[in-house]
């Protein structure tokens, strides 16, 4: 497990790009037979990855957690971006194809992810938030989440997303997920652009064909920076910064956020000319 620190508005104005990467592109999430974590200071948010391959995983607690286990205090929630897989919570056991969910709820003591073909493994990503209430562990395939299609071509925008968690659909303590898919042709998410102050947000990009790159965007609307994002790489965005992208070709990313609310809708808007 790796912490990342909180940086001010101020700070990231400065920061060269090898040092916006070093403290906002977490780019080692996903290891064949590891569960690797990233424990970000922005709302205590944890990002996560596992590649589950002959044998299964088991998650594990971290001295730095001070817990009994991992989710002694805190709830999870993983997206299959791979191969078929399973993940069994507390003897429950649930199939997960690619784009599926499950929500697991605090106080669930033994989680286990499993792949069924070793040569296509499951590839799960996970994201971890503190939690002071307990809610039902749930599974979601990609057709229970309503998609949505959105945006059009003469934007190059076109994309579909997927809400798993949030007010109207998995319930949970605080923690807010999703994905979006884009279509051929289609290179720009979520813009306009928008802040939300009162939530910070991670997001994973996957996808992303060989040799093909993603220009995430961050920062205020009046000072903005960007990252080259490669496939399987999520960046930390906090509450005041945009956070929106621009790829070489379509893709697909998942969004997760934590704090204050878990309504999908709480956006501050940027006007697409008040961009610096």
């Amino acid at each position: 497990m790796k912490v990342r620190f909180e940086s001010s508005p101020r700070e990231v104005a400065t920061m060269s790009t090898a040092m916006l990467r070093e403290q906002f592109l977490v780019g080692e999430i996903f290891k064949e037979g590891e569960i690797n974590w990233v424990y970000s200071h922005y709302d205590r948010v944890m990002i996560g990855g596992a590649i589950p391959l002959g044998n299964s995983i088991a998650l594990q607690s971290f001295e730095g957690l001070k817990a009994t286990y991992f989710l002694e205090r805190r709830e999870l929630g993983i997206i299959n971006i791979g191969g078929n897989g399973s993940v069994v919570v507390d003897g429950q056991r649930m199939d997960i194809q690619k784009l599926g969910c499950v929500y697991v709820g605090r106080g669930s003591k033994e989680v286990v992810f499993e792949s069924v073909n070793s040569e296509d493994p499951a590839v799960y990503y996970l994201l971890s938030a503190p939690a002071h209430a307990s809610y039902p562990t749930r599974h979601y395939s990609k057709e229970d989440a309503a998609p949505a299609t959105v945006g059009s071509q003469e934007t190059s925008n076109l994309r579909t997303i997927y809400k798993y968690i949030h007010q109207e659909g998995l319930q949970s303590c605080q923690l807010v997920m999703g994905l979006t898919v884009l279509s051929p042709g289609s290179v720009w998410n979520t813009m306009p652009a928008h802040v939300h102050d009162r939530r910070m947000e991670a997001y994973c990009y996957f996808d992303v064909a060989e040799g093909q790159r993603v220009m995430h965007l961050m920062g205020e609307p009046s000072e903005t920076r960007h990252i080259w994002v490669e496939n399987r790489q999520a960046v930390i965005s906090p509450p005041w910064s945009i956070h929106s992208g621009c790829g070489t070709s379509n893709y697909s990313f998942i969004w997760g956020m934590a704090g204050e609310n878990k309504d999908y809708t709480d956006m501050d808007m940027v006007a697409i000319p008040d961009l610096r």
